[in-house]
């Protein structure tokens, strides 16, 4: 069964559109990544979203984080209402990745109940669960079958679009809303700031120099369906390490594992692979093992797949990041569909690689070797706790 997801919708602080983020991500704009202050007082760099740019959701819990998903639907709600008029609404599914749980009204939930011993009038506890992301995609659009959140830290929205897939294959439904939505709350940046994950600077991946992550909002949406289109899921891997609550195993063996079930279940070899967008974090032990890993399924029979990470223009959008790199490979097939002269998102970084890891084939601004073609794309994403997943999108 061929599966096709229809063009993106997309936001981020590189770009509120695919065709924004795609000009920040080949060209390596790094403007939307900016320091904020946090509300302990700290400063921390990040790719927050301009509040200016966003529009009321019409959620029933206003917050950005709604505003951010609905900028991201709107841009795809032609090819949704296309989907549930055809199919009808109890044959449409909504698979999201998201981490947030409405940090923006349960902190001030809480902080009025800490102080004057009651919650505001209009606070529910289901703000505080993950699922009203992909409950307000359901309302907005009137889908009545099967609603999922999925909440596996960075691998949250590919494992979303992993099960969108799966609820087709099986014949449970014929089309999916799938993707994923996250934001660089204060709470994130303090909470991995205690985990001396946050970087000082902008992330910096695969350096002898990386220091850590920068973290940033976004969102990616995509139509998943039978219908025919230009991009195709060809198949995905996923791996769970069980290694440890937050650390990947180092020795790469679980994001391998990932690489080599995407390869199997698309059909696809490892010669065909045109471009890897890396999970790419800018973490010490992240990094190692996905350049081992990366190492071991192509460095090994000499092939010099293309690489980059994107997250040094988009920030690690956590939830949404596997959504948002699946979108930049998802314009990477399509503006590179039938040209010699292929052009992919650079990395930004220092160019001193860690003489410790194996040498990936990074493409920056200086210099890579490209194939002629490009037909398949492998989107990485490696979360904590080692829930690996592995996209392959191809023409």
């Amino acid at each position: 069964m061929e599966l096709y997801l229809s063009k993106p919708g997309v936001m981020s602080c590189a770009g509120k559109n695919i065709d924004e983020l795609w000009n920040s991500v080949t060209e390596g704009n790094q403007t939307g990544i900016k320091k904020v202050t946090a509300c302990n007082g700290e400063e921390y760099v990040a790719a927050r979203i301009s509040e200016e740019v966003l529009k009321p959701s019409g959620a029933r819990y206003e917050m950005k984080v709604m505003r951010i998903e609905n900028a991201a639907l709107e841009q795809i709600a032609d090819d949704i209402k296309a989907v549930v008029s055809k199919y009808g609404a109890e044959r449409v599914a909504v698979c999201v990745g998201s981490c947030d749980n409405g940090t923006e009204l349960s902190l001030a939930g809480h902080r009025k109940y800490f102080e004057e011993e009651k919650f505001p009038d209009n606070y529910s506890l289901e703000i505080q669960g993950p699922d009203y992301v992909s409950t307000f995609i359901a309302e907005k659009f009137g889908i009545r079958g099967p609603v999922n959140t999925f909440s596996t830290a960075c691998s949250s929205s590919a494992g979303a679009i992993i099960k969108g897939a799966e609820l087709i294959m099986a014949g449970i439904v014929d089309a999916a809303v799938v993707g994923g939505i996250d934001i660089a709350s204060d709470t994130t940046l303090i909470g991995f700031s205690a985990l001396e994950a946050v970087s000082s600077e902008i992330t910096n991946p695969f350096s002898k120099n990386r220091q850590g992550i920068t973290l940033g909002d976004g969102a990616a949406f995509f139509v998943l369906s039978r219908d025919a289109g230009q991009i195709k899921l060809l198949g995905w891997g996923e791996s769970a390490d069980a290694y440890h609550m937050t650390s990947p195993d180092p020795s790469g063996a679980g994001a391998e594992k990932a690489i080599r079930r995407a390869l199997e279940s698309s059909g696809v070899a490892a010669t065909d692979v045109g471009y890897i967008n890396l999970h790419g974090t800018g973490t010490k032990f992240n990094d190692s093992m996905e350049a081992k890993a990366v190492d071991a399924v192509f460095g090994a029979q000499g092939i010099k797949v293309p690489v980059s990470t994107t997250k040094p223009v988009t920030g690690h959008t956590l939830g949404a990041a596997a959504a948002l790199e699946a979108a930049i490979c998802w314009k990477a097939l399509v503006e590179n569909n039938k040209k010699n002269n292929i052009k992919l998102p650079v990395q930004i970084w220092d160019g001193e690689q860690d003489e410790e890891l194996p040498q990936l084939n990074i493409v920056d601004r200086k210099s890579a070797e490209v194939k002629e073609e490009l037909k398949v794309c492998f989107s990485n994403s490696f979360a904590f706790g080692g829930a690996n997943a592995c996209l392959v999108l191809g023409i």
